[in-house]
């Protein structure tokens, strides 16, 4: 992208000479944090489209992609930042280079697989990452004029994991549900919620948090279950289920993740919680059903239906059973509700892979495929 800035190289400068390089207004702009991966990139897209100027701050891990973001390579209100969230000094710079009215951080490692290999990574960036930015947020926005303080927020993106699981018939998860996560993902994401809770009641700073259902839709990583699946099925391999595929999720279109966001950055309660789910509950073999139906529909086969293709694969420790939203506190206060039916959203998501089989091709570069094997290592056809 012509215009990323390597975060090695960004060294201070006059605040007028950053405006000329970057054209960015400093009276409005919002830095987001993990802006180059799957929900973050699309808020970037949907604040730009907005007319808000936006910094982008991304370490590029495994899962930040460029290619996410690459409508916005001449854009001149949009400033890409390859940096890590724990950099103290790179943030620090950004926030009194640019000045943003808000910062909003989806930064996280984020696959729970993942998580079990590797937790260190994950106290690294959801917990210390976010401790060291909530102290650099803190820091300017002690020393912002007294109505812009007024005017700032910090939005942390976060997930329903870190209420545990339930059982079939328990309540949805309520903003009140006591925390109590089960893997080293969940664990770090719900040690993150309490350090931006904790800077609110210590220092005052003005955070939001909201807690998300699992997401779908476009540029998502490929590792996870929806593209994932969609991935196999156009090349004909094993559709991996964990254990019997009777693991329930509440699916939420990215779209509608986002949407939810920006309602609540501007006109949610300061200090307070919000859930966001998309209520549609599914098993994991409902999904990857749903999601061979609409490819049959869409790209039929000479081999006969996707579903053939379904195998169960050994489980992952310690699975959550179950997770479900409720989101009447979003619903009544802000007048959100999702736009997308599971159905439909599903559709588009199959769509959009379709289309665009070349993004999905090279996300799945490098090491990916080696943990693809690693991972599903070993199956049984469905019905055998």
């Amino acid at each position: 992208m012509r215009r990323m800035v390597q975060a090695m190289l960004l060294t201070p400068a006059p605040k007028a000479k950053i405006l000329a390089i970057f054209g960015i207004d400093m009276r409005t702009c919002h830095l987001i944090t993990g802006g180059a991966g799957f929900i973050g990139s699309c808020h970037v897209l949907r604040t730009r489209a907005a007319g808000v100027p936006v910094v982008t701050v991304d370490k590029l891990t495994y899962a930040g992609n460029l290619d996410n973001l690459c409508s916005l390579a001449n854009d001149t209100k949009h400033c890409f930042v390859q940096g890590d969230i724990g950099n103290d000094e790179l943030m620090a710079h950004l926030m009194r280079t640019h000045q943003p009215t808000a910062v909003i951080n989806f930064a996280a490692e984020s696959h729970v697989d993942r998580s079990i290999l590797d937790p260190d990574a994950f106290v690294r960036t959801n917990v210390l990452g976010t401790c060291a930015l909530l102290r650099v947020t803190l820091d300017y926005w002690y020393n912002l004029p007294q109505d812009h303080r007024e005017a700032f927020r910090f939005l942390h993106v976060s997930t329903d994991e870190v209420y545990g699981s339930l059982c079939l018939g328990d309540a949805p998860f309520t903003e009140n549900t006591p925390y109590a996560p089960n893997s080293p993902y969940s664990a770090s994401k719900a040690a993150s919620d309490h350090l931006v809770r904790a800077f609110h009641e210590t220092h005052g700073l003005p955070v939001l948090i909201t807690n998300c259902s699992n997401n779908y839709g476009p540029r998502q990583f490929p590792e996870k279950l929806i593209p994932l699946i969609i991935c196999h099925a156009l090349e004909r391999q094993t559709l991996p289920i964990y254990g019997k595929g009777d693991y329930i999720r509440d699916w939420l279109h990215v779209k509608d993740h986002c949407e939810a966001i920006d309602m609540v950055l501007r006109r949610g309660t300061v200090g307070r919680t919000y859930n966001v789910g998309g209520r549609a509950e599914r098993t994991n073999l409902d999904v990857v059903h749903s999601i061979c139906a609409a490819l049959d529909r869409l790209r039929p086969h000479s081999d006969g239906p996707y579903a053939k293709l379904m195998a169960f694969v050994a489980d992952r420790p310690g699975h959550d059973f179950r997770y479900a939203i409720d989101c009447t506190r979003i619903e009544r206060e802000l007048e959100w509700k999702p736009r997308h039916t599971f159905d439909q959203g599903i559709e588009d998501t199959v769509s959009w892979y379709l289309d665009n089989q070349a993004w999905a091709e090279r996300a799945r570069g490098g090491q990916y495929r080696d943990w693809i094997a690693r991972q599903y290592a070993g199956y049984e056809r469905v019905g055998e």
